[in-house]
């Protein structure tokens, strides 16, 4: 056993870890569990417990590194008690590095996107310096200079420790973008888009299943790019087919497909497979061509308007999910009407909407007539109150139908178990709140799947009872 390792499990060194952001970051942060677990460490969920606290930050707008200064401010007050190292990484660290150090002394190690090749030498660097002593150093290897990488080599997400829960788990399937939207700062953080080995995803894939994994959500910044560098076109269709083969996985979905990526043969397999969820998420951030070509995107409202008619033509039953950006520079009343039309018409199931933000060192943030804050608000809440009606009229077309929801927890007062169904995705859609008539006893069916009737429904939500 290696010397350091050997000591650390003597010592019972603890590691506890806060992850900010995407579920694309949770999977970084996933990884690096993984490799603190390998190595010994003991990971705990309460930082008061932790001798070592890794918090995994987002850089993408203002808010989110906002939250991430002031979680690292927050995990730093435990240092005046058990924990001895404070390591930050991620998105904040990859763009603000060198102000970081100066500005959070806190820190005792900040890890860039591009050195996560070299995390477990950094993270060894670190906490050898006062887990053995001087003698015991010298038998350790240094760290050497290696060429970046955009991320963990392929196959370090195989022994990665999923925290999403024992029924789902993300699956990365690329990194970076190369879309390069003019208000987007990803390409900055995290490069170019990478697309990982079909072989090493499908492998991951099978593992996760092994560990009881019973739905796969495959992202990456644009789902639709995968293959596209490492094939020469898009195997997306392909790899949703492959996983699907995998018995043990019952729901699969894909989320973040860009609508000039959304091809014939991927609604066929959508269509066709009944372990993929009929459901679509396209972020199409606006409708006006003018503020489209702005935003440097590949589509226009035509093509838009014409790729839902053919989804939901060739899938009935689709759910379509997409996001929006207001306030995003020069966007006259005349845009943003456009955009409330085609909601009100579009009828989307699910959408999401920000507030446009500037985001130093890209194209967007030089744009003049940038929207003032309060405008954006309006708009942001016009929207939102327009969705929240849709939503309802969408639901309420499910009454009287039935569903297969995964039972996922139960409510406080034991009065409703809570699930949701394959057109929803956990943590961002809405739920099933099934009445539990047995309160004084209720049944053990968390994390199984129970035939339910829908009998009613908020702006959101469904309600249920069991068939």
């Amino acid at each position: 056993m290696h010397i350091i390792a050997k000591i650390r499990k003597e010592v019972k060194v603890k590691v506890g870890f806060v992850s900010l952001g995407c579920s694309k970051n949770l999977i970084d942060t996933e990884a690096t569990i993984g490799k603190f677990k390998e190595n010994n460490f003991n990971i705990v969920n309460d930082e008061k417990k932790a001798d070592i606290i890794v918090v995994n930050t987002c850089g993408f707008i203002d808010s989110a590194k906002e939250e991430a200064i002031n979680t690292i401010l927050e995990m730093a007050e435990y240092k005046k008690g058990r924990c001895k190292y404070l390591i930050a990484m991620g998105c904040l660290v990859q763009r603000y590095y060198d102000d970081l150090i100066k500005l959070l002394p806190e820190v005792d190690l900040f890890i860039k996107i591009d050195e996560y090749n070299q995390l477990w030498d950094k993270v060894e660097d670190l906490v050898k310096r006062n887990i053995v002593n001087k003698s015991e150093t010298k038998a350790i290897t240094k760290i050497t200079e290696i060429p970046q990488m955009p991320m963990f080599e392929q196959g370090e997400f195989l022994d990665r420790v999923v925290t999403t829960g024992k029924n789902f788990a993300y699956l990365k399937i690329g990194e970076g973008c190369s879309n390069n939207c003019t208000y987007c700062a990803i390409p900055y953080i995290r490069g170019p888009f990478v697309s990982r080995k079909k072989e090493d995803i499908l492998q991951e894939a099978k593992e996760l299943a092994k560990k009881g994994i019973k739905e796969l959500i495959v992202i990456a910044q644009d789902t639709t790019k995968y293959g596209v560098d490492l094939y020469g076109e898009s195997k997306l269709a392909e790899l949703l087919k492959e996983l699907s083969n995998i018995k043990e996985i019952k729901w699969i979905r894909f989320l973040y497909s860009y609508p000039e990526g959304i091809t014939d043969e991927l609604i066929d397999v959508v269509s066709s497979n009944n372990k993929i969820a009929h459901y679509f998420d396209i972020p199409i951030q606006h409708i006006s061509d003018r503020v489209l070509k702005r935003m440097n995107r590949r589509t226009s409202k035509n093509n838009i308007t014409k790729l839902i008619e053919k989804i939901r033509n060739k899938i009935p039953d689709v759910t379509l999910r997409t996001s929006l950006i207001v306030g995003f520079p020069d966007e006259t009343q005349e845009d943003f009407n456009e955009l409330l039309e085609f909601v009100k018409k579009a009828k989307f199931d699910k959408l999401g909407v920000f507030m446009y933000s500037k985001e130093e060192g890209t194209p967007a943030a030089k744009l003049p007539n940038q929207i003032h804050g309060n405008t954006k608000k309006a708009r942001y809440r016009k929207i939102m109150e327009q969705q929240s009606r849709i939503s309802k009229e969408n639901l309420e077309k499910k009454i009287g139908k039935e569903y297969e929801v995964l039972i996922e927890d139960i409510s406080f007062d034991k009065k409703y178990y809570i699930g949701r169904t394959i057109q929803d995705v956990p943590e961002i859609d809405g739920s099933v709140y099934i009445r539990n008539t047995n309160i004084d006893k209720p049944d053990n069916i968390i994390n199984q799947f129970k035939k339910c009737k829908v009998t009613d429904v908020s702006n959101y939500d469904l309600k249920a009872r069991f068939k």
